[in-house]
């Protein structure tokens, strides 16, 4: 039997222990060892902020004055660090406490501190609002919670390797990013549909309710189990429409920065791609429940489509 590359990464990997950000960590599994430590480095602060303002939402619903300030606080001093980290300053290593790692990894890797600051922006937007006005606000959020995020997969994965380290990928980061993200975080909000409601978080924007007869109070009670208005199933329709054209925009993306990439990143690239364009599929707008249980794949349907990915990919 032919042997197929990275099959045994695969089955060594516990993709059922894989919960923070779990399609990007995954996905950078098959990378080399010291960029998988990267990725798993960035994510776990911005995790860490992330979850710290969505749980306090999540159990208070709103952020109180003083409690925005330390929050925000907290988020300026983490971005400043990393411009001092970025710009060689081995002080805020050493200064940078519980983050030292992070900072180490930012120096390193010779990551932009642009998706970072765009990331914080977010945060900042979260501390300050409840929801989306419209969907172009939406839009300009995941810029800084999705593209973000993404634009650190995508230099991790197309870093050049020289004698001397590591030098920046030889194409727009953001660019290559931008398509791909929005198209993943579209699909996130419909699949974590009831799981955001129940814990007091809507990404839904309000002139996309406005026009499908919709309030913020009829998503939390479909939310909480009652039944599906037509509206809603309308409305995931216009989700679904832009969540599309992110996705064939996604292929022009990789098919021009493809040859740049060394095998296994491009590998990576198609499994992330492929684990949302999982969910994607199994969206219906007609006839989903939109329930966490029926959304979100199990370990095991995660595992087979990396696999049929990896063979994909040995084939092509």
């Amino acid at each position: 039997m032919m042997h197929i590359p990275y099959l045994d990464i695969l089955n060594d990997l516990p993709v059922e222990k894989i919960t923070d950000h779990p399609n990007i960590l995954v996905a950078a599994a098959f990378w080399d060892e010291d960029r998988y430590r990267a990725a798993r480095v960035c994510y776990k602060y911005m995790r860490a902020i992330d979850d710290l303002i969505d749980f306090h939402k999540s159990a208070h619903t709103v952020i109180k004055k003083d409690e925005r300030q330390q929050f925000m606080q907290r988020v300026q001093e983490w971005i400043d660090m990393a411009h001092r980290s970025a710009a060689g300053d081995a002080g805020a290593v050493a200064e940078a406490g519980d983050a030292h790692e992070l900072m180490q990894t930012i120096r390193d890797f010779h990551i932009p501190v642009w998706p970072l600051e765009a990331f914080a922006r977010s945060m900042v937007y979260d501390i300050d609002h409840t929801g989306f006005e419209t969907v172009d606000s939406f839009i300009a959020y995941a810029q800084g919670a999705s593209v973000a995020p993404a634009s650190i997969f995508v230099h991790l994965s197309g870093l050049l390797s020289t004698p001397d380290g590591y030098v920046p990928p030889p194409f727009d980061v953001r660019w290559a990013a931008t398509p791909c993200a929005m198209f993943s975080y579209l699909v996130h909000i419909i699949r974590d549909f009831q799981k955001d409601q129940q814990h007091n978080l809507n990404y839904f924007a309000d002139d996309a309710m406005a026009r499908n007869g919709l309030t913020a109070e009829d998503l939390k009670r479909m939310g909480h189990g009652a039944p599906l208005m037509p509206g809603f199933r309308s409305m995931i329709r216009e989700y679904m429409v832009l969540a599309d054209k992110y996705r064939k925009d996604t292929y022009e993306v990789i098919q021009t920065i493809w040859p740049r990439l060394e095998p296994r990143y491009r590998l990576s690239l198609q499994i992330i791609f492929n684990l949302y364009l999982m969910v994607f599929e199994r969206i219906d707008p007609d006839h989903s429940n939109f329930t966490t249980a029926e959304l979100n794949p199990q370990p095991a349907e995660i595992r087979q489509r990396v696999e049929d990915t990896i063979r994909a990919f040995a084939e092509s």
